[in-house]
């Protein structure tokens, strides 16, 4: 089976994006990744991102932006439709997984949202964080409950690191998910605390090529880093080479030495 594409989450390189839209594209497509998933635009107008992106060689695997619901819900589409992004990604929030009740109320906003944004020819898919997984109903993750109301349009974006912070196994997980698990967020770290740094890919305690073989179905994997205590551009470009030079991830251009990467 060929491999999924791989990617970066621009959440990784928000401050630099803040900056400097275009280079922080620029760094991530000569580093040999195929395409972003975008998290905002800092100010630049849609047209102008995917020119950028266009030049670069990238790709717009999907979106981080709030379910499409309501008026606010289409001028997020109408952005997303400009940029050709495929997919928009979102979360419900962690208090909304107190309750059978609340997962229920919640279900119904991102069931909405994928009804709007089928409209579009957009489909939205689940991010989870870690909430989904340290709450449970008579031993059911407050996740798998989640699904239960889910539209079976709605896809699934499986933040693996969260996952096995939460204390569930990412493989597991993915295996129950099956076909859905569409997109994953790849990253590694100590999975022990929320707010530790994450570290470049295979080098943290996720077994990250057994998580990759239980997705088999998956389009994009995503490196992202929510913090690092090392330089980011430098911990992508580490990851990069770990993924594609074990054969994890497909879809990448070349590969450029770390070192190569340093702020300047």
């Amino acid at each position: 089976m060929t491999p999924a594409t791989i990617g970066v989450q621009m959440y990784s390189v928000d401050e630099q994006a803040a900056k400097d839209y275009r280079y922080a594209l620029e760094r991530i497509s000569r580093m040999g990744y195929a395409g972003v998933e975008l998290y905002g635009l800092h100010g630049q107008s849609p047209a102008e991102v995917r020119k950028w992106a266009d030049d670069l060689g990238l790709v717009f695997s999907s979106a981080h932006a709030p379910f499409p619901v309501g008026p606010a819900g289409r001028q997020t589409l109408d952005q997303l439709a400009e940029l050709g992004v495929p997919t928009l990604t979102w979360s419900l929030e962690a208090d909304e997984f107190r309750s059978r009740d609340s997962i229920a109320s919640g279900s119904v906003r991102v069931n909405e949202g994928a009804a709007q944004a089928a409209s579009y020819g957009i489909e939205v898919a689940y991010h989870n964080h870690w909430a989904e997984f340290t709450t449970t109903f008579e031993g059911r993750p407050a996740y798998d409950v989640l699904w239960d109301h889910l539209d079976p349009r709605v896809l699934a974006e499986v933040d693996v690191y969260w996952v096995q912070l939460g204390g569930a196994d990412p493989v597991a997980v993915l295996e129950r998910l099956g076909e859905r698990a569409r997109y994953l967020h790849v990253k590694d770290g100590p999975a022990d605390d929320p707010l530790a740094p994450m570290v470049a890919t295979g080098g943290g305690a996720l077994d990250i090529p057994r998580i990759i073989a239980a997705a088999p179905h998956a389009r994009w994997h995503l490196v992202e880093f929510d913090r690092c205590a090392t330089d980011t551009f430098v911990a992508l470009a580490e990851s990069y080479r770990y993924l594609i030079g074990r054969g994890l991830s497909g879809g990448g251009k070349r590969a450029v030495e770390p070192q190569l990467w340093e702020e300047g």
